[in-house]
């Protein structure tokens, strides 16, 4: 059987239960439900058309993706769980794509999300794998903040930055969340602001450092002849690279510097014909570096680029981002994929961008021992119904 073609494949759905600041009385498998329960609402279909279960989670253990879908009363063909972090939703993406195109599912619902009591998350940064267990929690480093604090003093002194540089970017993304009622942070936040916080790791202060939430997202890719709704979206292009030079480099460059050619080239557009950006920020650095990565700073003028972002000229991170809507654990790799697919619905309210129809989204984490080893993409845009 050949497989089906790509543009049969669409996303109809993306939705997020509201990330809380230190959330009382749920459950990580109960945030899932919830995200599983608010994406077939806004899909249109039952639980009886989902054949298809993928999930993302650092704390539903000891439960798996097979234990979601009983508890959901799902009874799916496919099934799978995945744990790249940051990474995490396109890498289940690409998945679910092949397995819609190879007819093992027709409609596949893909959960992620986490709810983080204060010995959890504790737990998470020093047993993250086998590396973090052995080598950096003997020396109590306290987790990514001091790797990435390292790495972007790095950063700085290769490309002239200073913290204002970065702080531009915080700023930037503080005015989005302002227009977005689930972000966890919405009140002003000022250049001064950013600079007189608190240093958490020289040169990260308080701002540049992800809130750790609790939440969840999820997403539906399903067949073309199944979607409710006229509006929905096709993926264009999609790319992964993991692990692509084995920790031997300085950590200034991701994966997706080796993949940015193949994925403009499959989606047959180019980084200025997108219209929304969702980078994974976890650190400023690093919206920094996948969007020099993608082709965003084609002359290497990063200072140029920030200005772009901050002056709004680029639309990146329109939710907000991380670093000012949370990170709910694995849910963070996800967050900005539901964010371009509200933003191509016309559903984002007061921080729509205007007439936006294509969108890339890139996924990066799972730090082994100095910064992430995966790094993915995927160029999404607005289809209607009908139209090839």
């Amino acid at each position: 059987m050949q497989p089906m073609p790509l543009h049969n494949v669409l996303v109809t759905a993306g939705v997020e239960v509201p990330y809380r600041r230190h959330a009382s009385g749920v459950s990580t498998g109960g945030l899932l439900a919830q995200a599983f329960a608010a994406v077939l609402e806004q899909s249109g279909l039952r639980a009886a058309d989902i054949d298809g279960l993928g999930v993302a989670s650092f704390t539903l253990a000891p439960d798996h993706a097979i234990d979601v879908a009983w508890r959901l009363g799902l009874t799916p063909r496919w099934c799978m769980d995945d744990c790249h972090g940051g990474a995490s939703a396109i890498n289940l993406l690409q998945h679910a794509i092949r397995a819609i195109q190879c007819g093992d599912a027709s409609a596949v619902a893909l959960v992620s999300g986490d709810h983080f009591e204060p010995a959890d998350f504790k737990r998470l940064v020093e047993h993250y794998n086998l590396t973090t267990r052995t080598y950096l929690r003997p020396l109590e480093n306290g987790g990514p903040n001091s790797l990435f604090a390292m790495l972007t003093q790095r950063h700085a002194k290769r490309n002239g930055l200073t913290r204002r540089d970065y702080g531009a970017l915080c700023v930037a993304q503080r005015a989005w969340a302002a227009q977005n009622p689930d972000a966890v942070y919405r009140e002003p936040l000022s250049i001064e602001d950013y600079l007189a916080a608190p240093v958490v790791a020289e040169p990260l202060g308080r701002f540049d450092c992800v809130p750790v939430v609790s939440g969840a997202n999820a997403v539906i890719v399903a067949r073309a002849d199944l979607v409710r709704h006229a509006s929905n979206m096709r993926v264009r292009a999609l790319q992964c690279r993991y692990n692509f030079d084995h920790q031997a480099g300085d950590g200034l460059q991701t994966s997706l510097a080796t993949i940015a050619e193949d994925l403009w080239r499959q989606a047959g557009v180019s980084p200025q014909d997108m219209d929304v950006v969702s980078v994974y920020d976890d650190y400023p650095v690093m919206t920094l570096v996948q969007l020099a990565d993608l082709g965003f700073a084609p002359d290497g003028d990063l200072r140029a680029l920030i200005e772009r972002v901050a002056s709004r000229a680029l639309a990146v991170n329109t939710s907000g981002g991380q670093l000012s809507a949370g990170q709910a654990g694995a849910a963070g790799g996800m967050h900005g994929l539901v964010e371009a697919i509200t933003q191509l619905r016309g559903a984002a309210g007061a921080r729509q961008v205007s007439e936006a129809r294509r969108a890339v989204v890139s996924g990066y984490g799972m730090v082994e021992y100095r910064y992430g080893m995966c790094a993915n993409a995927v160029v999404l845009e607005r289809t209607e119904a009908g139209a090839p």
